[in-house]
């Protein structure tokens, strides 16, 4: 788990971290809030074998709560991370 971070409803928060897969490029970084039931894909155009990959995913919360997002990496095999990094983030 990446930590909790906090913030405000209607308030954009913004999430980076990186993915790399040794020999194959990341053809695709997916995100879900729903514990996984539904991931939504964002393409890695110009992704490479030798690089990390950095990535960004913003979201602004409608609702208070306790919410965790979840982020994994597809290789251009199409193959998913096994295990997915969450990060959580608590909104007032």
């Amino acid at each position: 788990m990446l930590g909790t971070v906090f913030g405000k409803v209607g308030e954009p928060l913004t999430f980076s971290g990186y993915a790399d897969d040794f020999d194959k490029a990341i053809s695709a970084i997916e995100f879900s809030l729903d514990g996984g039931s539904t991931w939504t894909g964002h393409d890695t155009g110009g992704a490479t074998t030798d690089k990390l990959l950095t990535w960004q995913f913003s979201y602004t919360p409608q609702k208070p709560g306790l919410y965790r997002l979840r982020v994994r990496a597809v290789n251009e095999d199409g193959d998913r991370s096994p295990l997915a990094d969450v990060v959580e983030f608590f909104v007032e």
